[in-house]
């Protein structure tokens, strides 16, 4: 079967052989005479799915008991707004980091709920590094840090996160999350739309330690408090049980093909082949992150010549690349080269890049 050399920055390339079982369960799962879709979510069928998926998550990432697992729906923007709703106090300062776009997003929303204010943005620089920060000035009473890990538009990530006890570390792992060991004990909350990593669209991961639920007020409604999953196993109302199920399946493969350790080796192999290829075309082709911050998961780059980045996805169109177009705000050309776009697909781009250039 014909399978898209797919570079998409999210929705993203699934594993193959995700799709393959998925693809047998799709009209009866389990010897149920349903699909997957069609289960009650309060079935013993799906509630094996569900248990699975959360204790897959604790496995790969090594999540300590004291952590609540979560699954809630709204995506990654819906949590820019969750966040402060539920861990920013009445007399608090919420800090925000700004390296990209989705760090800007996150700061608006919390802006809305109560004081926020800017520990550090690499924005004057067109977000081309991880900015430095300075711990000190983060008071001892700051409600939370909040980080956004991975930047999808402009290709750069966190190499080392902010290492501050007596503040709650936040961050925004939508991108980057499964793709290397974590040391979930630094963070008080990750959350992170599947979609880039983790599965489909339509769930978002949720990973808070027991002591911050204490800071969700009662007067919040339902659906917008984390207490609400963390008391009913995040099955309050009806789950996105098919984008469940086929983060479970996503989660079995990583663990079958060695966990995160190996999979960070594969990420560091596919980058270098692109990031070669850049570095190596004597300024033809133009990387936008600087090298102590460029992105495993999102290699962003210009050509030398504006009406040459055009012709370039043009021809990578033609030649069967989808996604190569860099995010509509800022323009250029992205590779998205998540957990599941295979190492020969990258280097199908890597020799198309080659060839490019050689012509031009």
């Amino acid at each position: 079967m014909y399978r898209a050399l797919n570079f998409n920055a999210g929705p993203a390339a699934l594993p193959e052989e995700v799709l393959k079982k998925a693809e047998k369960n799709l009209l009866n799962f389990s010897n149920t005479g349903m699909g997957i879709m069609e289960l009650s979510h309060r079935s013993k069928e799906y509630q094996a799915v569900h248990d699975q998926a959360i204790a897959l998550l604790r496995k790969l990432l090594a999540i300590p008991n004291n952590y609540e697992v979560l699954f809630i729906q709204g995506g990654a923007s819906l949590q820019f707004s969750m966040v402060p709703m539920n861990l920013l106090g009445k007399d608090q300062e919420a800090h925000y980091i700004l390296s990209g776009s989705w760090s800007e997003k996150a700061l608006k929303e919390a802006d809305k709920i109560g004081d926020t204010v800017i520990s550090a943005s690499s924005k004057d620089q067109k977000y081309r590094f991880i900015p430095a920060y300075n711990q000190d000035n983060i008071p001892d009473n700051a409600a939370y840090l909040h980080i956004t890990s991975n930047n999808t538009i402009y290709g750069t990530q966190w190499k080392e996160f902010p290492s501050n006890e007596k503040t709650p570390l936040v961050a925004d792992m939508s991108s980057d999350i499964l793709s290397r060991p974590l040391e979930v004990e630094q963070f008080d909350m990750i959350y992170a739309g599947a979609q880039k990593n983790l599965g489909p669209s339509g769930v978002t991961v949720v990973i808070i330690r027991k002591e911050l639920l204490q800071r969700s007020s009662e007067k919040l409604p339902a659906m917008l408090n984390y207490n609400t999953f963390a008391n009913n196993n995040s099955l309050y109302n009806t789950p996105p049980t098919l984008a469940i199920y086929l983060l479970s399946l996503v989660l079995e493969w990583a663990d079958k093909i060695g966990g995160l350790q190996q999979i960070e080796k594969t990420n560091e192999k596919k980058a270098k082949i692109l990031y070669d290829v850049i570095d190596e075309s004597e300024g033809f082709y133009i990387g936008h992150a600087h090298k102590d911050s460029r992105s495993l998961m999102n290699v962003t780059f210009n050509l030398h010549k504006e009406d040459l980045s055009r012709e370039f996805l043009h021809q990578a169109n033609e030649a069967g690349f989808v996604g190569l177009g860099g995010h509509r705000s800022i323009g250029g050309c992205r590779a998205s080269i998540y957990n599941a776009v295979p190492e020969q697909h990258v280097e199908k781009l890597a020799a198309f890049m080659k060839a490019f250039k050689n012509k031009n």
